[in-house]
């Protein structure tokens, strides 16, 4: 089946019947089955956070990372590379354990959690927290409680960094995921105390708009 139509499929379903983020976990059961696809599960991290990475010569050693939606873990592979401490996590109980499965002796500590509803003793735990293309996939009704989670994530000192598919404030959404974010919805990251450092307007050789925004918590 091709992926979007599974996405469209799965997530109508699952908003008509009132649990708007089911559908991540069918979409992972069903791509496992060999049904579907997952439109995010590419062999490598995604080049917005490399080149990033590159440019701010970033290290982990003796930091903490978390990354939100991890899917197959390729980003949070990614960063543990980097020498962080990293935690990354998915609402899909099927995607963490693949995720596991695909890198055998990983020292990323794999977890089944809710961006919106994350364990307490994650609050200002991290010294990165990588937010990459998950919002995006949340209906409206649901992202500003994301936005406040996200920015909780990150500790004093720490920095937040967004990468999203963008649209312009006059563009309306698609009617099915994933529903860029506008440049109103990236600075709404800074509501939980961050400060946003720099957002930038990306639009790649095939004429697609990205965000990539950082934000800082001060110490």
């Amino acid at each position: 089946m091709d992926e979007d139509e599974a996405t469209s499929r799965l997530s109508a379903e699952s908003l008509a019947a009132g649990d708007p983020t089911g559908w991540f976990e069918r979409l992972y059961t069903e791509a496992e089955r060999g049904e579907s696809a997952v439109p995010w599960d590419r062999g490598s991290p995604h080049g917005l956070l490399v080149e990033w990475v590159a440019a701010h010569g970033v290290t982990g050693a003796g930091r903490r990372a978390v990354v939100v939606g991890c899917g197959y873990g390729r980003d949070a592979e990614f960063m543990a590379g980097l020498g962080f401490d990293t935690t990354a996590f998915d609402i899909s109980p099927t995607a963490v354990r693949v995720a596991r499965e695909r890198h055998p002796g990983s020292p990323v500590d794999y977890r089944t959690a809710d961006l919106l509803d994350p364990p307490a003793a994650w609050r200002h735990g991290f010294d990165l927290v990588l937010e990459s293309m998950n919002v995006q996939a949340l209906p409206p009704q649901l992202r500003s409680g994301a936005f406040a989670a996200v920015g909780e994530l990150v500790a004093p000192g720490g920095t937040l960094l967004v990468i999203a598919a963008g649209r312009a404030d006059d563009e309306e959404p698609p009617v099915a995921p994933p529903w860029p974010l506008t440049r109103a919805e990236v600075d709404a990251f800074a509501g939980s105390g961050l400060t946003p450092l720099r957002v930038e307007e990306i639009t790649d050789g095939e004429g697609v708009r990205r965000w990539r925004a950082r934000f800082h918590r001060a110490a």
